[in-house]
């Protein structure tokens, strides 16, 4: 059975989630790498939820 793209959102979801933690952990201790990750994990995240979003319109 196919998911049609509902896993893909699943992960975005909570790739978007881990990012944030991480990007506001950033924030209040000044560490800008963390930021930097935490960036990155929300663009990942919104990344997979398009892709998600792409296979439930196809079908």
């Amino acid at each position: 059975m196919a998911d049609h793209g509902f896993s893909d959102k699943v992960k975005g979801a909570v790739n978007k989630t881990k990012g944030e933690a991480k990007d506001q952990y950033g924030n209040a201790t000044g560490d800008t790498k963390k930021q930097a990750e935490g960036k990155l994990d929300k663009m990942k995240g919104d990344v997979q939820e398009k892709v998600g979003e792409m296979k439930d319109n196809r079908h």
